[in-house]
This record gives structure tokens, C-alpha cells and sequence, in this order.
């Protein structure tokens, strides 16, 4: 499990350079609202972006971004709406997600931009 935690850190801290080289501000990571967390919130000038991390070794049995599910996606837009609310932010916003695969060393980052949409279901 230590090791899966560890992986999982890295991916974020890779995540949020990736971010930050990209010209977003990061505002928070791991927030929580009640048993629901957000990864990353990031900003710039135009937008707020909420962004999903899974990081996985390459010998993973699935492409990690199928690890986030509906029930996933539903958590997460459920958490962004509880931070616009609570920091009173009237920004557009997105919903990202950034994937990682190390092998050996080396991480292949891909940054999938407007990866799910809130829905009303």
C-alpha cells in the first residue's frame, strides 16, 4: 500500500509542475469536502480547472484513466461545487484529468483537458 501511496504523490507533484509550467496557479491540493476530494484546483486568468491524478507503473492491467468512473466524475463535480461555493468564485470552470505511466524512471504524462462535464443526472 506505501508503495501505491508513494506512486500516487509523486503523480501529483509531476501533475502539478505540469500545471504550474502551463501558467496555472495552484490554489489547493487533496481538498476535501465531506468525504469527497478533488486531486488538484488550479487557476489562471480565464478559468478554474479540477483535476483528477491517477498515476499507475507500467505494468498496469488498464489505461488509467478508466479509473475514473462515473460514480468518480459525480464525486468530484460534487466537490468543485462545494469549493465555488465556499471561496464565492464565478469563474468557468473545467474538469481535467492528468494521467501517468512510469517506467522505469521516466513518466509519460498526458493532460486530458475537459475530460467529463458535470451533468444533471
Amino acid at each position: 500500500m506505501a508503495e501505491s501511496h508513494n506512486l500516487g504523490q509523486k503523480g501529483e507533484d509531476i501533475a502539478t509542475d505540469h500545471l504550474k509550467k502551463a501558467g496555472f496557479k495552484i490554489l489547493s491540493r487533496n481538498w476535501k469536502w465531506g468525504k469527497h476530494e478533488i486531486d488538484i484546483i488550479a487557476e489562471n486568468k480565464d478559468l478554474i480547472v479540477f483535476v483528477e491524478v491517477k498515476t499507475r507503473s507500467d505494468d498496469y492491467q488498464m489505461h488509467p484513466v478508466t479509473a475514473v468512473t462515473t460514480e468518480k466524475q459525480k464525486s468530484i463535480i460534487f466537490a468543485a461545487d462545494g469549493y465555488l461555493q465556499k471561496f464565492n468564485i464565478n469563474k468557468e470552470s473545467r474538469f481535467d484529468v492528468i494521467t501517468l505511466i512510469k517506467t522505469g524512471e521516466e513518466f509519460q504524462i498526458d493532460h486530458i483537458e475537459g475530460a467529463f462535464y458535470p451533468t444533471l443526472r
